[in-house]
């Protein structure tokens, strides 16, 4: 079984603590999102855990830990989401002077364990093609040598987040829709300068466009990418769970949606900002579940 850790909110971020105290005991709680009585015992024994995989924008919380993880004969990777967005969009995530020596820190407790997410692409007035240009090609250049693989996509208008696009219109931000020719440049330009570093690029979902590209589609929670550092085959197939563009492999997530404070606007597993607040301080760290 792989552990996501967790498309629903920022565990290694905001609940380091939470998470070390669940692995020491060997399992956690999760409620199902769309009916909370509904509750899974989700075992963490390593036993039953082929690894975990993180999804973070920082992870510094979680580091002074990663010995004990590994002690413990777990198998951590990271999923690491590092961008450089105007506050308009990205109100309270670590900038880069913050997250790209936490991502050297981190690939140095696990070499070839960690992914680059540039991710999601938020194309607006402010921040057109070519702006995405000049500042994925400066992470590049910041992260060359640190990974050898980054995924990206285009920004999904999720019905949920239609209130805060109106918001980000209004402040000066409305999405700018790109055709598809003209997505295509774009992905084969950012292919090229992550090549330059020794990067390969791969596409999250969106398959009319990657095919498009000649760009190989992303499996995030990628089996072969685990089983090479591993030793051990993992079940073949896609998450059922997941969108129907999407690859990865099938996971058991032990997070929790609204419980996210870096509130990005174009997020879509945190419905309001104040939500995800009120959830953090109902969070008892000691408790089974999330």
């Amino acid at each position: 079984m792989l552990i996501s850790a967790s498309r629903r909110t920022d565990i290694p971020a905001f609940y380091a603590r939470w998470l070390m105290g669940r692995l020491r005991a060997g399992f956690c709680e999760v409620k199902n999102p769309f009916n909370a009585n509904q509750v899974s015992r989700v075992s963490l024994a390593p036993a039953d855990v082929a690894a975990i995989v993180f999804w973070t924008r920082d992870p510094r919380p979680l580091l002074p830990s990663l010995p004990e993880i590994r002690a413990m004969g777990h198998e951590p990777f990271f999923l690491f989401t590092l961008m450089d967005n105007p506050r308009a969009l990205d109100p309270k995530c670590p900038g880069p002077a913050v997250s790209l020596p936490a991502f050297a820190a981190l690939a140095r407790a696990l070499p070839g364990r960690v992914t680059w997410r540039y991710d999601p692409l938020v194309v607006t007035e402010k921040t057109p093609p070519d702006w995405h240009r000049a500042t994925f090609g400066r992470l590049c250049a910041g992260l060359s040598g640190l990974t050898d693989r980054v995924v990206v996509s285009f920004v999904e208008p999720y019905r949920k987040i239609a209130g805060r696009m109106k918001e980000l219109a209004a402040a000066g931000y409305p999405l700018t829709p790109l055709a598809d020719a003209a997505a295509v440049d774009l992905l084969l330009d950012l292919r090229d300068m992550a090549a330059a570093r020794g990067m390969t690029l791969a596409t999250c979902c969106q398959p009319e466009l990657f095919q498009a590209a000649g760009i190989a589609p992303a499996r995030c929670i990628d089996p072969d990418w685990i089983e090479a550092r591993i030793g051990a085959s993992l079940p073949a197939g896609k998450d059922p769970h997941q969108r129907p563009g999407c690859g990865c492999a099938p996971s058991r997530d032990i997070g929790a949606y609204d419980r996210c404070l870096f509130a990005c606007r174009y997020c879509y597993a945190t419905s309001s900002e104040a939500r995800a607040r009120a959830g953090y301080r109902r969070h008892d760290p000691d408790a089974p579940s999330l």
